[in-house]
């Protein structure tokens, strides 16, 4: 309860975890403080998907810790092409673009979509919309809050970014309307809804 009451303190609120403090994990298994183990039931959630010191991923951390930390861009890096050509493959892409975090891809995507809105397809400059649906959760960027439909995310964060148009997940008929409209650059969409629950789209 102390090192719970340290975060709550201390620590901004823009997550309400568990109360369970986790000292040590092992692939699905976590331990806490006090030595209750818990079985890891959010495993897949965001980068957390591989488990818990998959011996695998420690001894390729390790080797590389070993060899070199951390370059900015402004270096090449001896494994940074070799990356990217096998991403590229995996994906059936020319080129990959890596990323920190999932709002930081999405503002990527963002912005791409646009570009190639106003090169490509001629929407002229400034008219550029791109589709979202109700419910979403793509990040927590003010762009990205900003056609939310959770108050929570949007309230006291306004002004917000233009030129996005949301509609009800799942509803084809309503998304092949908005898809009409020749300013459409995008359509940005969670196959399965998640910050919410898990929120399944209808059949068809």
């Amino acid at each position: 309860s102390e090192l719970i009451e340290l975060v709550e303190r201390h620590s901004a609120h823009n997550y309400h975890p568990l109360p369970v403090v986790v000292a040590e994990a092992e692939g699905a298994w976590v331990t806490d403080v006090e030595g209750a183990r818990y079985l890891d039931m959010l495993a897949a959630y965001s980068a957390l998907n591989f488990g818990h010191r998959h011996p695998d991923l420690i001894r390729a951390a390790k080797e590389q810790l070993d060899r070199l930390t951390l370059t900015s861009r402004a270096f090449h890096h001896d494994l940074f092409g070799p990356f990217c050509e096998q991403l590229a493959a995996l994906c059936g892409m020319d080129m990959v673009l890596s990323m920190n975090s999932g709002a930081e891809a999405v503002e990527t995507a963002l912005k791409t979509a646009r570009r190639w809105g106003y090169e490509v397809k001629g929407v002229p400059d400034s008219r550029a919309k791109i589709v979202v649906c109700d419910g979403n959760f793509h990040g927590r960027t003010i762009t990205i809050i900003g056609f939310s439909s959770d108050p929570s995310a949007t309230t006291g964060f306004g002004p917000f970014t233009p030129g996005f148009v949301s509609i009800p997940y799942g509803d084809a008929d309503a998304l092949a309307v908005a898809l009409d409209d020749p300013d459409v650059v995008a359509f940005l969409v969670e196959p399965i809804q998640g910050e919410a629950g898990v929120v399944i789209p209808p059949a068809g």
